[in-house]
């Protein structure tokens, strides 16, 4: 018997049956299972049965740690009698409608981050690809071997391919926050694709005012973001599920999906997708001022939390002013650098990763994250595959960028080309004296090296290594 299949069933046989099991799902390692009476399951009986690597009760659900393997386990579980269609529309905790938590800041923060990460996970497969497509191209392309031209079939359809991995994002989020919340998929990616409509960002395109009710929505892209659509999409999940729990069973069929879209379409053009936009404006412009009045220690903190300006779009309100000083004066210098150190320590997360986890798969998906961050300048693999899953690895990331942004910022480090996001930003340090290229290939070296090694000292706890092995 299949080493996968023999483990579901002594699993199932351990916790009580299928019968005990109210709901399951899995994160990247654990199989997650919702009992009706968590007593039965004899927790040493659960680890003695091999392949488990451990267990883990909290207030929710039976936690049973398998590893990278543990997809493979759930199938064999809904095989053997879980209902899959039900497992997969509660995911995590937080979703869940058995013991109430405590709300606490922590606890709060807890389930944010959760369900920010489970919209984002099922993911990692197609940022993984996109950003190696991005990576061949840009090493094929004219960048480096110069095998082919921007104007040929295949520089233009690899470049298509990278962006259809990041530009239908808000639709792939629909669907993956629909499912964790349980609201129906498809609304969730409805709601993902209203946010992208051709017709939207044609108004967008043309700078025209448009209005719902007389009220005004502010037009913005929100192609390739992540955070209006989970914002948008917990809205719409709310109000499907009140409409799907009081609508009479007659209407409910045409009159739910009907009304919930209606509903909640205003609410996310005119609220919550544009409220992380301009939240985001006052922060970063914040965070420059900040910058500006506190010399080097400013430039450093702008830098460490440059990735989650970027996360959440606020970095667009940095990077016109940005944009307009190196077109007025052919160089940038202080608070304009944040992003390329705070890139070059995303890339030393990675790397830091690769060298730490346990297990073949891990580490060759961490060396993926790597690559295409390095090579292809996409950082979002790392980001949400690895970031959002292990939280440490945010703290390394923002150490590493800090250290490179602190001695940008005391070497004066100028800026004088803009290149890509990749090794080849080195380039851009070019232009002024040799001490400025030195300097500015030494800050980010510095951000890759500390993110690197502190990600490989402090990023995971014993139990997630334990886990990933």
């Amino acid at each position: 018997m299949d080493k996968n299949k023999r483990m579901a069933k002594e699993i199932l046989k351990a916790v009580g049956g299928v019968e005990n099991i109210a709901a399951a799902t899995h994160c990247m390692t654990r199989l997650r299972l919702t009992l009706k009476d968590d007593t039965i399951p004899v927790d040493e009986d659960v680890k003695n049965i091999e392949g488990v690597i451990g267990v883990n009760r909290t207030e929710n659900q039976y936690q049973v740690i398998i590893g990278p393997n543990v997809a493979k386990v759930y199938d064999a579980v809904c095989q053997n009698g879980v209902i899959g269609n039900q497992t997969e529309t509660k995911q995590d905790d937080q979703t869940t409608d058995c013991k109430k938590e405590k709300l606490t800041w922590k606890s709060v923060g807890k389930k944010i981050l959760n369900y920010m990460a489970g919209c984002m996970t099922p993911m990692i497969p197609i940022l993984l690809a996109a950003g190696l497509i991005n990576a061949i191209n840009s090493i094929c392309g004219p960048d480096m071997l110069g095998l082919y031209t921007q104007e040929s079939n295949m520089y233009i359809l690899l470049h298509f391919l990278y962006q259809a991995g990041f530009y239908f994002m808000p639709i792939l989020i629909g669907i993956n926050g629909a499912k964790l919340l349980g609201a129906e998929p498809m609304l969730g990616a409805y709601m993902g694709a209203i946010l992208i409509a051709p017709e939207f960002i044609s108004l967008i395109d043309a700078g025209n005012g448009f209005s719902i009710l007389g009220i005004p929505v502010t037009l913005t892209n929100y192609s390739q973001t992540a955070v209006p659509a989970m914002l948008s999409v917990f809205a719409m999940s709310m109000i499907y599920k009140f409409m799907n729990k009081w609508m009479p069973d007659i209407i409910t069929t045409i009159a739910t999906p009907l009304l919930t879209i209606l509903i909640s379409t205003p609410i996310a053009l005119c609220l919550l997708a544009p409220l992380g936009v301009n939240i985001g404006n006052l922060i970063s412009n914040g965070l420059l001022l900040f910058s500006e009045k506190t010399g080097f220690i400013g430039l450093g903190v702008l830098s460490a939390l440059w990735e989650f300006l970027v996360m959440t779009g606020m970095h667009l309100a940095l990077m016109m002013p940005m944009l307009a000083s190196f077109f007025e004066t052919g160089q940038m210098t202080g608070a304009t650098l944040c992003g390329t150190f705070a890139t070059w320590a995303v890339f030393g997360v990675a790397l830091g990763a690769a060298l730490r986890m346990r297990g073949k798969k891990n580490r060759a998906m961490n060396l993926g994250f790597f690559v295409s961050g390095i090579v292809g300048g996409i950082t979002e693999p790392t980001l949400y595959g690895l970031c959002f899953n292990y939280k440490r690895c945010f703290v390394t990331m923002m150490l590493g960028a800090f250290v490179g942004g602190v001695y940008a910022s005391i070497t004066n480090v100028t800026v004088y080309v803009m290149t890509n996001a990749n090794f080849l930003s080195l380039l851009g340090f070019a232009g002024g004296t040799l001490s400025n290229i030195v300097n500015g290939i030494i800050s980010c070296v510095l951000s890759l090296v500390v993110a690197a090694v502190a990600t490989f000292i402090a990023g995971f706890s014993k139990e997630e290594l334990k886990e990933g092995k």
